[in-house]
């Protein structure tokens, strides 16, 4: 059986109608790269990655980067979200948008991000300029996807949100109780998808906001869902990675390691074989996508919170460690490690042939080939 993520995300706005905009081929729009959560690009990066410019904000760097049309967009615990030139890293704009620990997401020429007090902001993507802000009440770290003219974000308010992009209008909101929704939302086939502290995996209708499927899940959800077909992939804060046909509504398998299981703050990478995964336990884990039974695993010096992302055959992740790993997608081996000084849980955005990370210690790297 093959699995054709280009394939898939065709499939996907076909399914969609016109609901869905596929980002372009250069850019890295949404948290995990496309409206599925794949964390999987067509872009090709260097064999060598070189560090080409880096970027000092006053605090944290802890939410992944978008990078559309030469410009990298990223927010900082320095309550900024920042606008910076892919080519040199030369700030375009600053933002004040509170605390940010959530993915940026960009679509239609405004930036999307929420923060730490619950604030969810839309910024023109141009000037830096506030369009919009919405309240919710509970912390943001989930980053946005869209659907056709709205915006949908989970908060630690127990809600997911569907807003009107163009003035922030409440749509529905769909509560998932006993906790708060802390993975960005994967949008197909006229549904999205909610997880979070009641340990179930939640089919939502699109258009309405009403539930039409809760799927029990062996544990707590803090990150985002994969989709590939008719399986959607999740891993838990309870040690497993999951996949779970959403339209039959079952689990198909369940993956734990048999040592030292540790929980998955890491949202998975679907390529077209495997179910690539970060763990607490330092290792990345790549399953079987049919099975889920484990093909390779690679151990850091490091919690691996970090969601791994996948081009052209190699595979990109950060650890605790300090380092940026790229290892090769079919055998787990290291090509490359690159000592960013210190610790990661963002997860890498690629664009315009070039690899932008942030780190614990605040700064934002651009790495590529030097000419």
């Amino acid at each position: 059986m093959t699995h054709d993520p280009a394939r898939q995300l065709v499939g996907a706005a076909l399914l969609l109608g016109a609901v869905v905009s596929l980002p372009a081929a250069d850019d890295w729009p949404l948290f995990r790269g496309n409206p599925l959560q794949t964390g999987v690009t067509a872009q090709k990066l260097p064999d060598k990655l070189e560090i080409l410019w880096q970027f000092e904000t006053k605090d944290s760097v802890e939410g992944t980067a978008a990078v559309v049309g030469g410009t990298v967009y990223v927010g900082s615990m320095d309550e900024h979200l920042y606008a910076l030139d892919l080519a040199d890293g030369k700030p375009r704009w600053k933002y004040k948008a509170g605390p940010i620990r959530a993915p940026v997401s960009v679509q239609g020429g405004a930036v999307y991000v929420g923060n730490i007090d619950g604030v969810f902001h839309r910024v023109d993507a141009a000037k830096g300029e506030k369009n919009w802000t919405f309240k919710t009440d509970g912390e943001i770290t989930s980053g946005a996807n869209f659907a056709g003219d709205s915006v949908l974000f989970g908060s630690g308010d127990q809600n997911l949100y569907r807003l009107a992009t163009k003035d922030g209008k409440r749509l529905w909101r769909f509560e998932v109780a006993g906790g708060p929704v802390l993975g960005t939302p994967a949008v197909v086939g006229g549904r999205t998808f909610a997880a979070g502290c009641d340990s179930k995996l939640h089919v939502i209708d699109l258009e309405s906001g009403k539930g039409l499927t809760g799927v029990e899940l062996s544990g707590q959800v803090g990150s985002a869902a994969a989709v590939g077909g008719d399986r959607i992939y999740v891993s838990t804060m309870t040690n497993q990675v999951q996949a779970v046909d959403w339209k039959k509504g079952e689990v198909a398998w369940t993956f734990e390691a048999e040592k030292r299981s540790e929980p998955y703050a890491s949202s998975a990478a679907l390529t077209d074989k495997l179910v690539i995964a970060g763990s607490r336990d330092k290792r990345v884990h790549a399953l079987d996508r049919d099975k889920g039974t484990e093909v390779w695993s690679f151990l850091t010096g490091g919690k691996v919170d970090s969601s791994p992302v996948v081009a052209d055959g190699r595979v990109y992740v950060g650890s605790a460690d300090g380092n940026l790993y790229v290892l090769d997608a079919a055998k787990g081996t290291q090509l490359q490690k690159i000592d960013l000084g210190d610790s990661i849980v963002a997860s890498a955005a690629v664009g315009g042939g070039r690899l932008v990370i942030g780190t614990e210690k605040g700064v934002v790297y651009c790495l590529g080939a030097k000419k």
